[in-house]
């Protein structure tokens, strides 16, 4: 069969079941033939890629997902079609073995094999309802064991399925046996059945065996359930054996009640099985026991140092609950007095609002009193009144502004004159320090011979000597003379060399405070007149120097009583010493060479 006939087969299936006028009965046998001819269609064919690639068609076009759909409907709506159920039940679980979803994997996976899974229980739980329908009931449950033994992975769903718990508490023998071979076929199909299973899984599928045990009593289904616990012992040991010891005297319930039915040889061996397990739960035991007198003891080491703890823990507690209170009562406070604020912003608001409501209501009247040809003029008036209050508002506003902005300006200004004032001054002392260092001559040291003495004057010197030395013998001054003279002497040559050093300072700090003095007056000369100086430029006339603020201050005393003297005394009189004499600084220019440049004396404002 071609691609295109097996899609035509699958499209024209689909598109009948697209017809909403069809009823339950109908669709349940347009879906059993649709399946039959299309795997019927591919089981012709010799090539096995073919039947899965029907199946896979047949699940992507949700053909599969209309038969889960019939499978789940409620009971009362299956009844009496019950026979097609039960073959549509068979058809899906035939297709959903083998199927090649591709990269519907996952969905396919984790939500259809489920769905498919939980409508096949849901048949299976009515079909064993009714006495009339074992045979479809076996039918469906073939079904689940074909698709359990192809998807492992749905047995832990199996096993916590409502619809197989009320399976399994069915009392009759035909059910249970079913039950139990359904599990013997799957892990006799594959041995890999049961290490793709988690021990949860397991113990429940052992579990569901030894309660048939424990409550059935026919043959044939204890024969069953010992044959699985058998099987699955010898696939999976390692993991079988220790859930075994779970269930406590099994072996007594075998040896009691299963014995000469037909299969002791079975049960035999599952007795000798348990009991050699025994060995190990003693040893599991013993090592249980000694992990709970550890526990015991952890437990109790563990209680006193938390009731130590707790003890040690009461002064913490206290302070805690102290500080907690203390910040509740603090949000307390500040919500009560955020509240107080707020209905104090409230109540200003509202007064607020009558004083306005009560002056506009003051005016209305006033206006009402008013001749008519005076109230535009009263209008005009309030407005000009208005504008006057607006107008001085915004003048305020821009002079505090523009003082704000000259202050600032001032002090950066100021800050930098001061900068290069003193890196001026610090210059000026160098260059001074320099120019009076190369124009001092060479002090020669006073142990050293005049300049130009020869050998003929010093040899004439040394016979001036010997020839006085001679005249007066050294026996008419004592030894304490000399010392005498000579401690008066070194102390007049240590006087001397103190004197030099001071007159060195002295010399110093005068040429700074002439520079510092000079700047002052570059800044001055720079400086605006004092009938346009403002409050902060008013400083640029002040000076740290206590000589000259002393000065300024007398020259202004000596002013201000000039101008209040009469006009007729101060006829014929010239500057006296108040006046500025240029001589100083002249000298220092002549010092500097041209380095300062001095204004005349009545070029200073």
């Amino acid at each position: 069969m071609e691609p295109v006939e097996e899609d035509a087969v699958v499209s024209e299936l689909k598109r009948q079941l697209e017809d909403e006028e069809l009823n339950l009965e109908q669709r349940v046998s347009l879906l059993n033939n649709g399946l039959n001819k299309a795997l019927n269609m591919a089981a012709v064919q010799t090539d096995g890629h073919v039947t899965a690639r029907v199946k896979s068609r047949l699940y992507v076009s949700g053909v599969l997902s209309h038969c889960v759909l019939v499978l789940s409907l409620d009971p009362r709506r299956l009844r009496g079609i019950w026979s097609a159920a039960a073959t549509l039940a068979q058809l899906t679980s035939s297709c959903c073995v083998g199927v090649e979803p591709g990269k519907h994997s996952e969905a396919f996976h984790r939500l259809f094999l489920p769905s498919v899974m939980d409508g096949l229980l849901s048949l299976a739980g009515q079909l064993m309802r009714r006495t009339e329908s074992l045979s479809l009931f076996r039918k469906v449950m073939d079904s689940v064991g074909w698709l359990l033994r192809a998807h492992a992975q749905l047995t832990a769903q199996v096993l916590s399925s409502v619809h197989y718990e009320q399976i399994q508490m069915c009392d009759t023998v035909t059910v249970s046996l079913l039950c139990v071979q359904l599990w013997i076929q799957a892990c006799t199909s594959s041995r890999d059945f049961l290490s793709g299973l988690s021990d949860d899984s397991v113990l429940l599928l052992l579990n569901e065996a030894v309660g048939q045990l424990a409550v059935s009593s026919d043959s044939a289904v204890g024969g069953a359930s010992v044959r699985l616990i058998l099987l699955m012992a010898s696939q999976q040991e390692l993991r079988v054996h220790p859930l075994l010891l779970h269930f406590r005297g099994l072996d007594s319930l075998l040896d009691k009640d299963w014995r000469g039915r037909g299969f002791d040889q079975e049960v035999n061996q599952l007795i000798a099985l348990i009991q050699s397990d025994k060995g190990t739960r003693n040893q599991s035991e013993a090592s249980a026991e000694c992990v709970r007198a550890a526990c015991v003891i952890q437990a109790a080491w563990r209680s006193y140092q938390t009731r130590r703890r707790v003890r040690s823990l009461n002064r913490a507690v206290s302070a805690l609950q102290k500080r907690y209170r203390a910040r509740r009562r603090q949000q307390q406070q500040q919500k009560e007095a955020q509240q107080w604020e707020e209905e104090l912003k409230y109540q200003v608001y509202v007064r607020r609002q009558q004083a306005r409501r009560e002056f506009h209501q003051k005016q209305r009247q006033l206006l009402q009193q008013l001749p008519p040809d005076q109230v535009q003029s009263y209008l005009q008036e309030c407005e000009r009144r208005a504008a006057v209050v607006i107008q001085s508002f915004w003048r305020g506003f821009r002079e505090r502004r523009r003082y704000n902005d000259t202050h600032r300006h001032t002090l950066r200004r100021t800050h930098t004159q001061q900068q290069a004032a003193r890196t001026l001054q610090r210059a000026v002392r160098r260059f001074l320090q320099k120019r009076r260092a190369a124009k001092a001559p060479p002090t020669t040291p006073f142990w050293i011979g005049q300049k130009g003495l020869t050998d003929s004057r010093r040899v004439e010197l040394k016979r001036q000597v010997e020839e006085y030395v001679s005249l007066h013998p050294s026996s008419r001054v004592s030894r304490q003379e000399c010392e005498r003279l000579h401690e008066e002497v070194q102390l007049l040559l240590l006087s001397e060399l103190q004197k030099g050093d001071d007159q060195r300072r002295e010399e110093e700090r005068v040429e700074a405070l002439l520079a510092h003095t000079h700047t002052k007056l570059e800044l001055l000369r720079e400086a605006p007149p004092l009938s346009v100086v403002t409050e902060t430029g008013a400083e640029a006339f002040l000076s740290p120097s206590g000589p000259i603020a002393a000065r300024a201050r007398d020259a202004h005393n000596a002013m201000l009583q000039v101008s209040r003297l009469p006009w007729w005394k101060t006829l014929g009189e010239t500057g006296g010493d108040d006046t500025f004499s240029p001589t100083h600084p002249l000298e220092l220019e002549a010092e500097l060479g041209g380095l300062f440049v001095s204004g005349s004396a009545g070029g200073t404002d």
